[in-house]
């Protein structure tokens, strides 16, 4: 069955979102929601759908299976919260873009209700939705790897905006503590240091330890200080069996086996693999479209609003360590 689906907020990512859809044989954009008469108007005529101001509206008067939210908001988080309510509420498959909010509360309580509704709830935690994260996480599996002992992360990139002092953290991080999370599991706790590029107001490079509930230990170094023209993801998973390394989001794969000379490497071809960044978003959004079809049920959905919402606690853990002067801060706990 074709899942009929409906864009709410029509910015820049909202744009890809109605792009990567209409491109899904297995999904129907009908669609598109912005309080902005422009948005609307622009996206409604380019893809010869319906266009509509008030999301519950648009809920009376289309049948919809998806809403996918795009809105926007501050530290680049976007206020997902009430189009996401009133969605869920109305029984559809919701997907938000990340992070689920900035508001921690309100990250709950959208988590909570969705369980309450029975409702799939997911974030485009896209960053996982790579060859090569599938490839490390089939190996994990596999326990190739063995028993984990440590993550090592790094995402930077180039971003002068100067908002909130947690701005990097709220708005980049919800993305490389969900790589982690991917392949070691729950975090425990965290511990972390920040400083302040020259000029600068905000928090925009952190240094941050953390410890998984496994046992395993990472680290991950996040800043906004970067250059863009450089990779800007690096991954290193290790156990005691072997380690491999991801570079930039899906370029390059390498497991090195601790016992053999010989190495897995798996290079990304843009005949056939990813050809932008950008792609991540088309695996993302039609993984989720297929797991729709395909029955499985809300707890089982992968890059769910609860990881969205444990990314979140990890975030949030992060900043009050900071605000502690390097305290070791407990991450909250939703698995009950």
């Amino acid at each position: 069955m074709v899942q009929k689906v409906a864009v709410v907020g029509l910015g820049n990512i909202g744009k890809t979102h109605c792009k990567y859809y209409n491109e899904d044989p297995n999904a129907e954009l009908i669609a598109v929601c912005d309080v902005m008469e422009d948005k609307v108007a622009e996206l409604s005529q380019y893809y010869g759908v319906a266009g509509y101001r008030d999301l519950e509206e648009m809920l009376r008067e289309e049948e919809i299976d998806v809403v996918s939210i795009a809105t926007a908001g501050a530290e680049n988080g976007g206020d997902h919260y009430e189009p996401a309510v009133i969605a869920i509420e109305a029984g559809k498959n919701v997907l938000v873009e990340k992070p689920i909010s900035n508001d921690i509360e309100k990250a709950r309580k959208m988590v909570k209700l969705a369980k309450e509704k029975n409702v799939r709830l997911v974030s485009n935690l896209n960053h996982r939705f790579v060859p090569a994260a599938y490839k490390g996480r089939e190996l994990i599996d596999q326990d190739e790897l063995g028993a984990l002992l440590f993550v090592n992360m790094k995402l930077t990139i180039q971003n002068p905006a100067e908002t909130s002092p947690w701005f990097h953290l709220r708005a980049l991080h919800p993305h490389s503590i969900d790589v982690m999370r991917y392949f070691a599991g729950d975090i425990k706790r965290v511990q972390a240091f920040m400083t302040k590029a020259p000029g600068r107001e905000i928090w925009s490079t952190a240094s941050i330890n953390m410890e998984f509930t496994s046992g395993a230990v990472g680290h991950l170094t996040g800043s906004y200080d970067m250059s863009g023209r450089h990779p800007i993801e690096y991954c290193e998973v290790a156990g005691n069996k072997g380690r491999f390394v991801i570079d930039n989001v899906y370029e390059n794969f390498t497991f090195y086996p601790h016992q053999k000379n010989e190495l897995l490497v798996l290079r990304n071809s843009i005949m056939g693999g990813v050809s932008s960044f950008q792609e991540t978003f088309k695996n993302r959004l039609q993984h989720f479209i297929q797991q729709i079809e395909d029955g499985v049920a809300p707890w089982e959905m992968e890059a769910s609003g609860a990881d969205a919402l444990a990314g979140q606690e990890v975030i949030e853990a992060v900043i009050r360590s900071q605000m502690e002067n390097g305290a070791v801060i407990e991450v909250p706990s939703h698995n009950d």
